[in-house]
């Protein structure tokens, strides 16, 4: 079992492993507020265009300029970036006289000159109370602005999962945690008190690479310091801490309704976090695989007191570990590099099959999860139901790896989303109803898939280069996050597109993930060749006999946690 002998002599389920655990999560929730955010920040909120100079000093009321100044566009409603060159006076007649649907008539006169807003506009800032669209009028020939905001955010998160995935295997998790924690604090900070566009972009940016940092060095830091029989249970704990985080982005969002607080609510605590991240200990796991045993001896010392087993503890000197981790000891000699994951037969059909998921997965979540206007539902009402279908997801989601397992129910969960998206294809487009409903139900697939994503990766990979390979399909996992907006901008052209796009991606990817290898009940592998072997069936699989043990365990935390 190597290390993981040496887990359970000085405590794999201790105090220690509470704590460390619980502390490690609690940012994790401020991370799907910041993945969010744009929801609210960049709300566009009800606008049309300012009335004429002359006529914002006149003694008329605000219902009477805005109907000599901006026409009604084909659902009666002000046109959002047009005017009338000229007041049409005469309007204010015919409104005594005439119904509103023979005042729409006359709106749209072919004699009637128009032009765009050259005065600015008016905002109904029914939700918010400001947002970056409203401080910045990035509507009209601006509003593509708003989609270059989350592109940026994700270009930033795409640069951190390659930058810290690499650098987290090479200078260890708990450092690059504590510079991901700072960053986020700063650049969030920053953001908050921009003062134009550009500069709010840039420190989004930062808080993109930030967000990578702090997921792929939690996960890690986490999973490499608790045994095999609570994994499912800890990996969808950690999922359900992203879920209470969308809820708590809704419910913050609406007390505070100022762009710039709630864009602080959700940074300054990492100032917090980045103090309590000096406490975590590192990886034992990573020292010895990066040859640093000695620091690895005395972490285990120190978490075998922090349990009460100092005794135990004392028993692990050089030899010991040595004698425990020989193999994988003998195989850490030398660098790895992102390479190393396309270099073996079995590690290549992983890493494109994981890719595969990872991409599909992010593509379809977030073409969904970032455009909540689109569904004509209050913004608040529709994140929060967003972020509760979570919940019977995920628990049916933990029931399926535990006792189906991890490779089952990756690869259903992505066809059954696939099928939902197709499905909504055939609904007509005025049953906002029942297009909603299928909505709602294929959200939750995509957060069981992502709460499935987390787990099975880390459980895929072997420790050695971990981190490269949860930086890689993070990675793909933002490249989709990227490509979804423009995917999007084909519904002008052809309605259905997307949505067939999005729709075949998942199930072709739910194939994918049937040529993974199955991890239920089995150890973490620490070594490259640890892989191999479990692809091709030979010594480093567990007995069935074991694994029948830790899956029973399993069961009995799930049952306990029910």
């Amino acid at each position: 079992m190597g290390f993981g002998e040496l887990l359970e002599q000085v405590g794999s389920t201790g105090r220690f492993q509470v704590l460390h655990t619980t502390l490690l999560l609690i940012p994790m929730m401020l991370m799907a507020s910041h993945d969010l955010l744009q929801n609210f920040v960049a709300l566009v909120p009800p606008h049309f265009c300012n009335a004429h100079t002359n006529l914002s000093q006149s003694q008329m009321s605000a219902e009477e300029a805005l109907l000599v100044t901006v026409p009604l566009d084909q659902t009666g409603k002000p046109e959002r970036c047009l005017r009338y060159a000229a007041p049409q006076w005469h309007l204010l007649t015919k409104n005594r006289s005439s119904s509103s649907g023979k005042e729409g008539d006359t709106n749209a006169g072919l004699d009637v000159d128009l032009q765009g807003c050259s005065d600015g506009w008016t905002y109904n800032m029914t939700h918010m109370k400001s947002t970056i669209i409203s401080d910045w009028n990035l509507v009209c020939d601006q509003q593509s602005l708003k989609q270059m905001g989350q592109t940026v955010y994700m270009g930033g998160a795409l640069l951190g999962s390659v930058v810290f995935g690499g650098l987290s295997d090479r200078y260890g998790r708990r450092i690059l945690l504590l510079i991901s924690h700072l960053l986020m604090a700063v650049s969030g900070t920053c953001a908050a008190f921009s003062t134009a566009f550009p500069l709010f972009c840039l420190f989004r940016f930062g808080c993109g690479m930030a967000m990578s940092g702090v997921v792929l060095n939690t996960f890690s830091l986490i999973v490499e310091w608790i045994p095999t029989s609570v994994r499912t249970i800890v990996g969808t704990t950690t999922g359900y801490c992203y879920t209470v985080g969308q809820l708590m982005l809704a419910l913050i969002a609406y007390f505070i309704r100022d762009w710039r607080w709630l864009t602080l609510a959700f940074s300054l605590p990492f100032f917090v976090f980045f103090l309590i991240a000096w406490w975590f200990h590192e990886s034992s796991r990573w020292l010895v695989m990066s040859n640093n045993p000695e620091q690895a001896i005395k972490n285990l010392k120190s978490v075998a007191k922090f349990n009460g087993r100092k005794e135990e503890g004392e028993k692990i000197d050089m030899k010991r570990l040595q004698e425990t981790m020989k193999k994988e000891m003998s195989c850490s000699q030398g660098t790895h590099s992102v390479l190393d994951l396309f270099r073996t037969p079995t590690m290549r059909r992983m890493t494109i099959c994981l890719s595969a998921v990872w991409l599909s997965t992010s593509f379809a979540y977030y073409g969904i999860a970032m455009d909540l206007q689109k569904f004509g539902v209050d913004i608040y009402l529709i994140q929060v139901i967003f972020g509760a279908v979570d919940i019977p997801a995920k628990v049916v989601m933990v029931v399926s790896m535990t006792y189906i397992g991890r490779r089952t129910s990756q690869s259903g969960t992505l066809i059954i989303a696939g099928t939902t998206v197709l499905i909504n294809l055939l609904i007509p487009y005025d049953k906002q109803t029942a297009r909603t409903c299928m909505a709602v139900l294929g959200k939750g697939c995509f957060a069981a898939s992502y709460n499935c994503c987390y787990l099975y990766s880390g459980e895929l990979f072997p420790t050695i280069i971990r981190q490269n390979g949860m930086g890689w399909v993070s990675m793909m996992s933002l490249v989709g996050a990227m490509v979804a907006p423009m995917v999007l901008l084909t519904a002008d052209y052809l309605p259905w597109l997307p949505g067939l796009i999005n729709g075949g991606i998942l199930i072709l990817s739910g194939i994918a993930a049937i040529f993974l290898p199955e991890t239920l009940g089995s150890p973490l592998p620490d070594t490259i060749q640890d892989v191999e072997d479990r692809g091709t069936g030979r010594s480093s699989k567990v007995s069935r006999k074991e694994a029948i043990i830790l899956q029973e365990t399993q069961a009995d935390l799930l049952k306990q946690t029910a």
